[in-house]
This record gives structure tokens, sequence and C-alpha cells, in this order.
């Protein structure tokens, strides 16, 4: 695994690979290269003994042809500028390939939140939360969680946005519990999408999902519920790994047992005797026929996929996987979902989150979910619509000549202002 690919050249280098097969302006392209603004923050918030910590904050507004900004906010050691601006193209695209209403937008708090208390991270986010106030609004920019933030952080958001603008507007932000306007399915929606994209891919490849290999990398919310989802489709998950490492079992274990034991041991090493410990870069280039990388960017990188033995790759992370990486496995003939595509779950029950809360009329599960699987079934026809027209090897280029196209069309009948 790599510390040195930017995130942010690796997104403008998938932009111009679809670029190529793109009748669209050299001028128009570099516009979908960068962010449409950038804030760059730094929140003072008190600490419980009294004292005062800095913590640099970042939101990016990437492209709002197509409607208002939409994307998480991350709370990470590791968040910086370069990476919220890559989250916030990655966005752009994602809301594209699945046709839904939105531009992209980004958000992160470089801040380990596993060393504050419950009090301090609430004033953190609520010191966000006033910066954010000029920028968000239901019609304007619309944030989400993303690692290591959840419903607590955006009711939190929610709240202090409202108080301060004295509104009710529980538009204003999505990935809410229930209580506070939230929707059904949204919790299940990342990993949900990810798993419907693999069923599309193996029946695409012709190639029996039940009684598949899988394996999985990071275990969080999106990476354990696509486990659980995709063994109810008949698939074996044989190993799995978190940041304390991994486990392997060739017959396979229960998902939802092993998330059991890593909510109450922290990890999931240790799940049932008898399993074989292995590292997440086991689990990266363990022979399966389908491999799901849910955690963070690079995770594979161009010498790791040298090594990488899955036929099919569907991506729950943003960003698993470097170009090189991505250049390599196409050689293989291994096919690759990409994550625009992948893990658009999140971002499009978001928005069925969001329609629910201006009609503040609310949808059963059941309706989320069919309506999930619907946009999800056909941005992958789409996709393999684009990889037969154009004859391409790579999944994740058809991906952004779809996505581009919208986003350039949604410019150019926008006209010129000023």
């Amino acid at each position: 695994m790599t510390e040195s690919a930017n995130p942010f050249e690796s997104l403008q280098s998938q932009i111009d690979e679809a670029a190529a097969y793109l009748d669209i302006d050299d001028d128009v392209i570099e516009r979908l290269k960068h962010p449409e603004r950038v804030l760059e923050t730094n929140l003072s918030v008190e600490l419980d003994d009294g004292s005062l910590e800095r913590f640099k904050a970042f939101r990016s507004q990437f492209n709002g042809d197509r409607g208002p900004y939409k994307g998480g906010i991350r709370y990470h050691p590791q968040v910086s500028r370069d990476e919220v601006k890559a989250l916030s193209g990655w966005m752009t695209y994602k809301t594209a390939i699945v046709d839904i209403p939105f531009g992209g937008g980004k958000g992160g708090i470089v801040v380990d939140p596993t060393a504050y208390s419950e009090s301090e991270l609430e004033r953190l986010t609520r010191a966000f939360a006033v910066e954010l106030r000029p920028l968000v609004g239901e019609d304007r920019d619309i944030p989400a969680p993303d690692v290591n933030t959840g419903q607590r952080e955006m009711n939190w958001i929610k709240d202090t946005y409202e108080t301060l603008e004295n509104t009710t507007e529980p538009g204003v932000i999505t990935g809410k519990n229930l209580a506070s306007g939230g929707s059904e399915g949204r919790v299940e929606a990342t990993g949900r999408s990810t798993v419907i994209a693999a069923r599309e891919a193996f029946d695409y490849l012709d190639t029996d999902l039940e009684g598949a290999t899988v394996a999985v990398q990071g275990y969080g919310n999106a990476g354990w519920i696509a486990a659980k989802l995709i063994d109810e489709m008949g698939a074996t998950v044989v190993a799995a790994s978190d940041s304390s490492g991994g486990i392997y079992n060739p017959d396979g274990f229960d998902p939802v047992a092993a998330k059991d034991h890593k909510n109450e041991t922290g990890s999931i090493v240790g799940y049932e005797e008898g399993q074989e410990e292995i590292t997440n870069e086991d689990v990266l280039t363990m022979d399966v026929d389908l491999l799901i990388p849910a955690a963070l960017e690079n995770a594979i990188d161009g010498d790791l996929a040298e090594d990488v033995s899955a036929d099919v790759i569907s991506e729950a992370a943003n960003g698993p996987l470097t170009p090189e990486a991505d250049r390599v496995l196409e050689g293989e003939d291994v096919f690759v979902i990409p994550d625009i595509l992948a893990n658009a779950g999140g971002v499009t029950v978001s928005y069925f989150e969001w329609v629910q809360n201006r009609q503040r009329f609310y949808w059963s599960e059941q309706k989320v979910n069919d309506e999930l699987e619907g946009l999800i079934v056909d941005a992958f026809d789409a996709l393999v619509d684009t990889i037969e027209e154009h004859d391409l090897d790579n999944p994740r280029t058809a991906a952004y000549v779809v996505a581009m196209q919208r986003v350039a069309d949604a410019f150019e009948e926008g006209g010129r202002f000023p």
C-alpha cells in the first residue's frame, strides 16, 4: 500500500482517461478537473479540561452544474485539502452516474475522534456547523456522514443550523436518525449498492454469484453490511479485515456474528477459534471471486495490484485503487466496478432522504430499497452500454464517460453568466 499517491491527482488522471472518448472542449474538461471553491478553516474548541485546541477543517464544493453540492463530512487524522477536493470531485461524478440532481461536495476535520469525549466531539461538530452555515442549505450544499461520522454528528449539525437560522429545515443535511428526519434504508445503502453492482457484474460476465468466494477489506459500516448482504445472496465470505488485522476461513463465516465480535472487542480479529489471522494486504491479494475494498483510498497501488487475484472488485471505499493499480488490473482482465457506481447507494438514499424532507412525506424501507436498486441497475446498464460502444477495457473509464457527459451537458445548456 502506498502513502504517496495524491487522491486529487488520481481524480484528474481518471478524468483525462475518459476525456479521450468525449467530444468536449479542452477548456470545459479543464473546468471539470477543479473545484469551484474550497473552505479552509481553523476551529478553536474548548476541551473538557478547559484548554483550547485548534482543529483544521475543510469543505470543498466541486461542481454545482446539476444541482446543490452533496457530500459527506469525515473525521480522520489524514484529512487534507487535496483529499477533500478529490472526494468532492468523485461525488460530482457519482451523483451524475446514478443520475440524481446533485453536484458534488465533501468536508472533513483533521482529528482522531477516538481521542476525544462525546462532549468534545459535539463542541467540535457544532463549531464546524457554524463555519459551514453560510455555505449550506437544502438548495445550496447538503452534507452527510462519511468516515467516523454518523447520525449523531448529522443531528448536531442540523440542530446548530436550525437554531442559528431560527427555522426548521431537515433537508439541510442527510444521514440523520429517523426521529430527526432520516430515511429508512440509509444505514445499509452503501453496502447495498456495492453488492447490487457486484451481482450485476457477475451476471454480465456470465458468472454464478451463488457460492462465489468473497473477501472484504474494511469492516466498518459499508464493509460489514456488504458482507452481510452478499452472504444473503448465496456467496461465501471467507476473509475480512479491519485496521487491527484480518481473519480467514476457507469454509466461510457468519458476517453478522463477526460484526458482533468487533462491537464487543473493538476488532474483527479473534472471532471464532480456528480461523487464521491474516493482514490487510493478505485480504487484498486473496484468491477469491469478489474483492470488496471498503476502507480508505489508495489501498491498492501498482505494486500490490500485481498480486491481486480477485476476478471482480466492487469498490465500497472511495478511491481504493491508484491509477497505476487500475492499469495493472486492466491488463489482468479484472472487472473493477468503480467507486462512483459501486458505493453510490449512500448518496442515492441521501437524495431520497432529501426528497422526503422536502415533501414532509416519508417512505417505507421497501420503497427505498426498490428505488435504490432501480437506479443502480440503470447506472450499471449505462456503464455496460458505454463499454461496448467505445470498446473499453476499463469500466472506470466508461463510468466517467457517462458521468462527465452529463455534467458537461448541464454546464453547456446553462449558458454563460456573467
